[in-house]
């Protein structure tokens, strides 16, 4: 198991949800061409995937066992919150109490897991999520946005090609 604090990934830096769709593309015909390597731990569907998942829960619901403790909240929303939305953000997190450190890391093949991503993002483009952010609480459009751009900019850093 690969330590992903200490590894120095591919920088990205996304504008736009139609940048991130770019790279998305870019990374499906790398892993085609057999060029793909990953720095880290997933496979690139399993990084797609991933970042899906947790655009969806914005708009459909959190899992209970996502329930920080007031105090976590208030040190990330008073401190941390202009970092995340600007980036990068910091690889090797874990959420405590999760069994795996983090949700959404089923292996998934890149085409699915590609396809998977494309309608989250598409659909973040689209609509602002119902759902206040478990950490940040309630997010402007632009804010998912580019809370999510971030996300992405983080995982999709640990393939190269």
């Amino acid at each position: 198991m690969i330590n992903t604090k200490s590894i120095a990934r591919r920088p990205l830096a996304f504008g736009s949800i139609a940048d991130a769709l770019a790279e998305i593309d870019r990374i499906v015909a790398a892993e085609k061409q057999g060029t793909l390597k990953r720095l880290g731990n997933w496979s690139a569907g399993q990084n797609f995937h991933h970042i899906a998942t947790w655009i969806n829960y914005a708009f459909d619901g959190y899992p209970p066992s996502l329930r920080p403790a007031w105090i976590i909240k208030f040190i990330v929303r008073t401190f941390m919150k202009g970092r995340f939305m600007k980036g990068p953000m910091p690889g090797g997190v874990k959420i405590p109490n999760v069994a795996s450190g983090t949700l959404g890391t089923e292996e998934t093949s890149t085409d699915a897991g590609a396809a998977e991503l494309r309608r989250a993002l598409e659909r973040l483009q689209a609509s602002c999520p119902t759902q206040e952010n478990v950490l940040f609480g309630k997010l402007t459009h632009n804010e998912w946005i580019q809370m999510n751009l971030r996300h992405a900019e983080l995982h999709l850093g640990y393939l190269t090609y």
